[in-house]
């Protein structure tokens, strides 16, 4: 069983309370321990440099834990709830948090940058970096409250990159949430029917028939590696997709109806210690419309 907390990064932003919506529901589905952490600005003490309960007392004292308290207020089962005050550097502080969570969970930006930006910084670093799946919550994204949960789990599954971890954790939220769990697997595509008419074919093009054999065998791939993991939980219901090209922009659709996209870091092809990940989670990361969790290879950070 994992005993691990469910790790959620507030600095009382509107962005970090999106992100606290969605971690309080998760963490008690998963029978997991809240841990609400915020990073101690260098100026500062605004919140014990201790770990204790979150509660009335004179050391939590500030904005940002009047909002915490606001936010938590009038819920009823709320999971084992812990506030943890960090230091440092902010992806560096979360990296170490990280270390020892189940899951990390942050809003799509904190409270500094630039309003028009759709992900800050700091959420693409700990994204890049992190040693646990990290969960962005966009502002405008539903986070489900106290309410049932609602949507599907989507997996971008890339058949050569994604790991093991990646497909395991998508099966174990589905599972918790009580619904189906959509596997994209992208495909390359014929060309389209105005090119092929032009007698113009993109290099990665493939002719009808080719598409149809691909198709044929991604098909039969993918449902290989998905058949431990259905026999492992025989209650999540399981939708395989197989879609022409562009992955991202399937899963960036898929998002406007879905709980939580789920991809993998794939960065197993880059340079070692690389601040970068792969194109398909950044560019999901970057367009998103719902949470998605970017969930590392073990060993990758």
């Amino acid at each position: 069983m994992d005993t691990r907390p469910v790790a959620v990064a507030v600095d009382g932003s509107d962005h970090s309370l999106r992100a606290l919506e969605w971690a309080v529901p998760t963490a008690r589905r998963l029978g997991a321990e809240l841990v609400i952490a915020h990073v101690l600005p260098d100026s500062t003490q605004l919140w014990a440099a201790r770990r204790s309960a979150l509660g009335p007392g004179p050391e939590l004292n500030d904005p940002v834990t009047d909002r915490v308290r606001a936010a938590l207020s009038g819920r009823d089962g709320l999971p084992s709830v812990r506030y943890d005050s960090l230091e440092g550097d902010v992806p560096d502080a979360l990296h170490a948090l990280g270390a020892g969570a189940r899951m990390l969970v942050m809003g799509s930006r904190g409270r500094g940058g630039f309003a028009s930006l759709l992900l800050g910084s700091n959420s693409l670093a700990v994204a890049t970096r992190a040693p646990c799946p990290v969960v962005v919550v966009p502002r405008l994204a539903r986070t489900g409250q106290d309410e049932p949960a609602a949507g599907r789990v989507v997996l971008g599954l890339h058949l050569a990159e994604t790991a093991d971890e990646v497909i395991e954790f998508a099966f174990v939220e589905a599972a918790a949430r009580g619904v189906p769990l959509q596997v994209i697997t992208a495909c390359p595509g014929p060309p389209p029917a105005a090119l092929m008419v032009a007698g113009e074919f993109p290099p990665a093009a493939l002719d009808r028939d080719q598409y149809e054999g691909a198709e044929r065998d991604v098909t039969h791939e993918q449902s290989d590696r998905l058949s431990r993991f259905r026999e492992r939980f025989p209650g999540v219901e399981v939708d395989p997709v197989i879609a022409p090209a562009d992955a991202a922009g399937h899963l960036v659709d898929a998002s406007a109806s879905a709980a939580l996209i789920v991809v993998g870091r794939h960065r197993r092809r880059l340079a070692p210690g690389a601040l970068l990940m792969g194109s398909v989670a950044h560019a999901v990361l970057h367009h998103t419309e719902c949470p998605v969790a970017v969930v590392p290879v073990h060993g990758d950070a």
